[in-house]
């Protein structure tokens, strides 16, 4: 099958149906999120940017993928974070790649110790991505993804840090701390009140930490094994590997008791037990038919939820709804 290099870098199949999809005119695109990963955070410190974001990716409500790499080096002075469809992240990446090739081999020069000014810069990067976004929004066909773009401008003589935010929708803007996901809501306000244009590195990774942690706690997509990069002048862009925060259930919020009760964990068993010594506290006081009755909601409540763990098939060890009702029903 062969490829070509379409305007802008991207690999695109040539002319002609590529498969029984095309041939019959299905609809091939992303219609709605399904592996997605959650917040990245990204902050200027004195002396570069640092984005952080954590390895999960979650197949709906399910935490399927444990180690899904979000932040990429898009060329030597950009970086890149993503969440949302990781499949389209994936696809940016490509794109993105694909340009860098491109430049390279358009440079008067293919030496990495040159100064690569043919490189874009993350402003420009910043800039085609906002209008891939606006155009595949456009068409209907977005690309499900909020990005985080760091980096350096190597062109200018001042040399200032970048960062910039891209949603799905082509709405982009710079700041000096960004968010997406969750970590809008719960992160920005954080980083934020603790910003200060003189953070030093440790700071703005201490910082950023807390933030992931934080996020682990209250967001259910998230996961406290997370990944930094940064971008420098000097060492220009830097990915970390993957590592685990450390975490804390100390908290009063956390180890107080809910739905009044006192103790316990509140789970499927220990609700059980509860229900069944409050049948037996009332049935002191009620008609034996009533005892009856309500001896008989509290066990087929407790089978439907015993039920739920079990193998159905058509083995005789396993009890089904209607044999258990039917066992009851002659003595009612």
């Amino acid at each position: 099958m062969s490829l070509s290099l379409a305007p802008g870098g991207s690999a695109a199949r040539s002319s002609g149906p590529s498969s029984e999809l095309d041939a019959l005119g299905a609809s091939e695109r992303t219609s709605r999120p399904i592996v997605t990963g959650t917040s990245v955070l990204g902050i200027k410190y004195q002396g570069g940017v640092m984005l952080a974001a954590d390895t999960l990716c979650s197949y709906g409500t399910m935490a399927k993928y444990k180690d899904a790499r979000r932040l990429l080096e898009a060329n030597s002075g950009t970086l890149i974070g993503g969440g949302g469809e990781y499949s389209d992240f994936q696809a940016i990446s490509m794109m993105l790649k694909a340009n860098a090739m491109e430049d390279r081999c358009l440079s008067d020069s293919l030496y990495d110790e040159d100064d690569g000014t043919t490189e874009e810069s993350a402003k420009e990067v910043w800039s085609y991505l906002r209008a891939v976004m606006y155009n595949r929004r456009n068409k209907m066909n977005p690309l499900w993804n909020d990005l985080l773009v760091a980096g350096f401008d190597k062109k200018s003589k001042d040399g200032k840090p970048f960062l910039g935010f891209v949603d799905k929708i082509g709405t982009a803007y710079e700041d000096n701390c960004v968010a997406t996901g969750f970590g809008s809501y719960l992160a920005l306000p954080i980083l934020r009140e603790k910003y200060r244009p003189d953070l030093e590195e440790g700071e703005a990774r201490a910082l950023l930490e807390d933030c992931m942690r934080v996020l682990f706690y209250r967001d259910c997509r998230a996961l406290n094994r997370i990944q930094i990069a940064k971008v420098t002048a000097e060492s220009g862009v830097v990915i970390h590997e993957p590592y685990e925060i450390d975490t804390s259930w100390d908290s009063e919020a956390f180890v107080q008791s809910k739905g009044g009760l006192d103790e316990g964990d509140g789970g499927w068993l220990y609700s059980s037990s509860l229900l069944f010594g409050s049948v037996v506290s009332a049935a002191r006081h009620v008609s034996p038919q009533m005892q009856f009755l309500s001896f008989y909601m509290m066990c087929e409540r407790l089978f439907y939820v015993l039920h739920s763990f079990m193998r159905v098939d058509d083995s005789p060890a396993i009890v089904t709804v209607t044999s258990f009702t039917s066992y009851f029903a002659p003595i009612a």
